[in-house]
């Protein structure tokens, strides 16, 4: 066989194959489709792949459900989305901390989040809240600085998932108004929440959406948030920066990725329909009562957003490195 025929023939191959996968995209979805989460049940996290998860349930006419693998800063959920097909049939609902921190505290981790898993989308960001139990007496964060700073070593902070943005927000305001207290490590919001209500913690930090309930039935005292500016459904609430500039914004964010090898036209058709959904007035307003906000980003523009935040966050990261949050 000449170059040429040879040539021509690796050339067919290839078209056929493409042709393949471009018709595989097409048909996308003829199954379920599994959204794996690395926290809990119950945390804003969980939340909000829920959300997602319905309204691409409703686009698509497939069930979309999900699966929760908490632990270890979110490395055992990445290790069974990276394990799993390729197909666009398994994906990972990938939270702000596994960009953020995972490389810096398991740097020996076999995959890189950014580098390996394929970019599907940006679905959210959200704002961290800090709240206290209303029995606590505690109305701003300025009164809660000077109440720690009374009873150092004394106060206790629970966090959802070690190295979890909750956690590293926790430590960066420990930083920024040198206070002593400890964050207590706990695998979901819900256990939390009782220990707070129940007065064994004083204080919990965590996605806005996951404590609105608490907050809204009055058992909880919200003190300030973590956006970089007022949020227009609380305008109230003060943010973290009025009390402690030192802390612009605390933000967690959820993005949807692929394992890695998905195909390019699965993936695009993916992102595709993630941003017709997300796009829908009611699904807009959903996430903005629960104080999420979307914010549609083409791949390129998610890896550029990722940096930014991997950027404010190392820091911290750095500063705290051994990660001593105390597991419950």
């Amino acid at each position: 066989m000449t170059l040429r025929w040879r040539c021509l023939a690796v050339a067919l191959c290839c078209f056929f194959v493409l042709s393949g996968i471009d018709a595989k995209a097409q048909n996308y979805p003829n199954a379920p489709v599994r959204f794996i989460v690395t926290t809990g049940a119950g945390g804003a996290p969980d939340v909000i792949a829920r959300i997602v998860a319905e309204g691409l349930s409703k686009h698509w006419g497939q069930q979309v459900f999900v699966t929760n693998h908490p632990g270890a800063a979110g490395s055992i959920g990445m290790k069974v989305a990276g394990s799993s097909p390729p197909d666009g049939y398994t994906l990972l609902f990938a939270l702000s901390s596994s960009f953020v921190a995972l490389p810096e505290i398991s740097k020996d981790f076999p995959y890189d989040l950014v580098r390996d898993f394929v970019a599907i989308g940006f679905v959210c960001e959200q704002p961290m809240a800090i709240a206290v139990p209303t029995t606590l007496g505690v109305n701003t964060l300025g009164e809660l600085i000077d109440y720690v700073k009374k009873r150092p070593g004394e106060v206790n902070v629970a966090v959802l998932s070690r190295g979890g943005i909750p956690h590293l927000a926790s430590e960066w305001i420990k930083i920024a108004a040198g206070l002593e207290w400890t964050s207590i490590n706990y695998p979901g919001t819900p256990a939390g929440l009782s220990d707070v209500m129940g007065g064994r913690v004083q204080v919990i930090m965590d996605g806005l959406p996951s404590l609105a309930g608490a907050i809204n039935g009055g058992q909880l005292k919200l003190l300030a948030v973590g956006s970089a500016k007022r949020l227009p459904n609380r305008p109230e609430t003060p943010t973290i920066a009025e009390t402690l500039p030192a802390i612009p914004r605390a933000l967690g964010f959820f993005a949807l990725m692929g394992p890695p090898g998905t195909p390019e036209p699965v993936a695009r058709k993916i992102s595709d329909d993630l941003r017709t959904v997300l796009a829908e007035p009611a699904m807009k307003k959903r996430f903005e009562d629960i104080a999420s906000y979307i914010n549609p980003m083409s791949p390129v523009e998610l890896k550029g957003y990722i940096e930014t935040e991997q950027t404010l966050w190392k820091p911290v990261i750095e500063r705290i490195a051994t990660f001593k949050a105390q597991p419950q």
